[in-house]
């Protein structure tokens, strides 16, 4: 594998471990290929001069046969480097490992998402968005390449075949392999509709593939944001106001300037950021710096003044953003249900510390980093330094761990604003503490709902939501007659058959925090709560949590699939030790079915073990099997960590949590064991990367009940109400 490479290091009086196991790769002339991203209206591609197809280009291949993918989505651990690779392969007939990636550079016209509509990866887009398009490449390259060999051989097209990077003709046994026919196949038209092989054709998708970026990272080759050292860069790292809308007043900057290393402090109006001739030395020049802040509006800002605004907004009517039958009729039953449930601020808290590089010249910028969204990277800096765009040149990175944070450019604007006031490129790297106290983070969420059963039955559900909306700020044409949809999602399309439903969403922004996407986004608050109260209402009706849900399935075939699967593998309906339990949870979002069933321990502290986690998913069509169960664990871990130890809390303005010491992760000796069973589907492809993630939570806490009879109705965990036996 190999991506846009990055400028020499060269420069360096030193030879690190990676430039040591680095080996270089090399480039010839070819084919190049090119396919438009079907969308409404869009434009048919073509061939032009100069071997290119037009206007989009997601495939290269050279005299050698050697085929470069042109990547429009960015790898942080989720496997797609293989996974579209594996799509891209399959239809062009050549073999995984002669496929090399290259990075897309930013450019929403070549390489928007279709499901998004712009250049960004998120929200478990990459395989749904990219399987027709990249299948309807392969196809096509290979139908030109099959063409001209055709006519080499003066035979029809339909009597010749390929395989592993090659034309076949079976009657004479002739074969040419791709490098020799680029020439040839440049100057064809590319067929309208090509043809896609059959599911039962396919040999490289639905096959277990070792992950193509492995080596590098292995041999440290590939590079990551942080990787970044273009010749001649200085390091810097920043303290942003502690309060948001802060400002600085003074900077005493006497005993850094004096320090070895520290060559310059640059004062902006809401930050200060020290450039060094390397990062600890930046560091220890930030840390010596005396500064006085003017906090602002939000000087005295809470968490528990922010719930209280919660608490009041969701007593107001909200935007309706689905509603079914007639609710407040069906609520006028006895056996009604009246809950609340919240979640809490969150942090990304990746494991590569936030990092930009820039340089910024009077003739342009030119900015290395890892970014989920290049083409907003390259407008942002574009705003701040007056440049056009195309002056902007961004080079994109591997990135260690996004899950969200690196949606966002906020980080790139302050990075540019720095460089402005720097000679040469600079780096400019945030500690753990800065980024997990001044960044953006989950939503923190209030749901009211009024439920009735009529027996073992749900035959009303009103849910009202209240939070910030991240669509308004990030996406406002998404943001849609006052409804936030990824405030609801997972919420809407509750997969039950309730036949009077009514859910509502209030839009409260909180004073002194911005929020953002957090991995698997609304559905981490709402699967958590939706489920958590179905398992509520299956134990009020007397019924086994499993079985009731089973019961309201009808509309959700395949979801019911999942959940007797699950219920199968686990052992659901074994006696259990006492305060050991067991919870289900099932989701269907991000168009994938999951049902989850997770075992736990409490013990008389109230400490929470959990042991077992066994999910069943039907994702549809599965690429790499490998990457889907590894996406699973992961997002499972992660949820895990945030609903068993994590929030964002505020006080006098300030996020209390600093670091990993009181924002903890999950540790390897917490870790359970995790168990994936895949159903086999001919659906189209589903998410995989979230999925996870919001399943984590609801499951743990039906467990929890199960164990303890406690209903947590907020996260973390409180294992004081655990130990004490009182639902919280």
């Amino acid at each position: 594998m190999s991506e846009r490479k990055t400028p020499s290091r060269t420069n360096r009086t030193q030879i690190s471990r990676r430039d040591f196991l680095k080996v270089g790769a090399a480039a010839g002339g070819g084919l190049f290929l090119e396919f438009a991203v079907p969308s409404a209206g869009g434009a048919k591609t073509g061939v032009s001069a100069g071997h290119e197809f037009s206007p989009n280009a997601f495939i290269r291949i050279d005299r050698k046969g050697a085929v470069t993918l042109i990547m429009p989505q960015v790898e942080m651990g989720q496997g797609i480097y293989t996974s579209i690779a594996m799509i891209l392969a399959e239809e062009l007939d050549v073999r995984l490992e002669t496929v090399t990636l290259e990075a897309a550079p930013p450019n929403d016209a070549l390489y928007r998402n279709p499901v998004l509509g712009f250049q960004v990866t998120g929200g478990s887009t990459s395989i749904r968005a990219f399987w027709m398009p990249l299948r309807r490449a392969g196809a096509s390259a290979r139908a030109m390449l099959v063409e001209a060999a055709a006519q080499d051989w003066k035979v029809e097209p339909a009597v010749c075949s390929t395989a592993a990077g090659a034309v076949i003709h079976a009657t004479s046994g002739r074969r040419l392999p791709y490098g020799s026919l680029v020439d040839r196949a440049a100057q064809l038209k590319p067929p309208a509709n090509p043809t896609l092989k059959t599911l039962a054709d396919f040999r490289l998708v639905g096959t277990a593939a070792r992950r193509l970026d492995t080596p590098e990272k292995v041999t440290g080759k590939a590079l990551f944001g942080i990787d970044a050292l273009p010749p001649g860069v200085k390091f810097a790292t920043l303290i942003a106001s502690p309060v948001l809308g802060g400002r600085v007043i003074r900077v005493d900057d006497a005993t850094a300037r004096a320090m070895p290393g520290v060559r310059q402090i640059v004062v902006l109006d809401d930050l200060v950021a020290v450039v060094a001739d390397h990062t600890w030395a930046a560091k220890q020049g930030l840390d010596s710096l005396n500064i006085t802040w003017d906090d602002g509006p939000n000087a005295n800002v809470t968490t528990e003044e922010i719930l209280e605004q919660l608490k009041a907004a969701s007593l107001r009517t909200g935007v309706v953003a689905k509603s079914v039958g007639d609710v407040a009729t069906a609520l006028n039953v006895a056996n009604r249900v009246e809950v609340t449930y919240q979640v809490p601020f969150l942090a990304h808290a990746p494991m590569e510390p936030m990092n930009c590089t820039v340089h910024v010249k009077p003739d342009g910028c030119e900015i290395w980093v890892g970014n989920q969204v290049l083409t907003r990277t390259q407008a942002i800096a574009a705003e701040i330094t007056g440049l056009p765009k195309d002056k902007v040149i961004v080079h994109n990175h591997l990135i260690g761990g996004g899950f969200g944070r690196r949606l966002e450019v906020d980080g790139i604007a302050k990075s540019v604003r720095i460089a402005q006031k720097v000679d040469g490129p600079v780096k400019v790297t945030w500690t753990r503490e800065e980024d997990i106290q001044k960044a953006l983070y989950r939503p923190f969420y209030f749901d009211r709902f009024e439920v009735a059963l009529t027996g073992a039955k749900i035959t009303a559900w009103k849910h009202r939501v209240v939070g910030s909306s991240i669509l308004a700020r990030w996406a406002p044409p998404a943001f849609v007659n006052g409804v936030d949809r990824d405030a609801v999602e997972g919420a809407v399309n509750l997969p039950y058959d309730v036949p009077n439903f009514h859910v509502e969403y209030v839009r409260q922004e909180p004073p002194g925090i911005q929020t953002q996407f957090w991995r698997g986004v609304g559905p981490t608050h709402n699967v958590f709560v939706t489920e958590s109260l179905v398992d509520e209402l299956a134990h009020r009706a007397g019924k086994d949590p499993v079985s009731f849900r089973r019961d309201q399935l009808g509309r959700a075939p395949r979801l019911l699939a999942c959940l007797d699967l699950v219920a199968s593998k686990a052992g659901w309906g074994q006696v259990l030790p006492r305060r050991v339990g067991r919870g289900v949870a099932i989701q269907d979002v991000f168009g994938t079915n999951l049902a989850t069933v997770t075992e736990v321990e409490v013990d008389e502290q109230g400490e929470v073990y959990v042991k077992r986690v066994v999910c069943a998913v039907d994702c549809g069509i599965v690429v790499n099997p490998d990457t889907v169960v590894a996406q699973i664990e992961g997002g499972m871990i992660f949820g895990l960590t945030a609903a068993l130890h994590s929030e964002i809390t505020l006080a006098k303005g300030r996020i209390q949590q600093s670091n990993f010491n009181n924002y903890r992760m999950m540790r390897i000796n917490e870790a359970p064991k995790i168990e994936v069973h895949l159903i086999r589907s001919v659906e189209a492809p589903g998410g995989i990367g979230e999925p996870g993630t919001a399943a984590a939570a609801p499951a743990l806490a039906n467990a929890l009940f199960a164990a303890t009879g406690v209903r947590l109705r907020k996260l973390p965990v409180d294992r004081k109400a655990l130990a004490a036996g009182k639902s919280a």
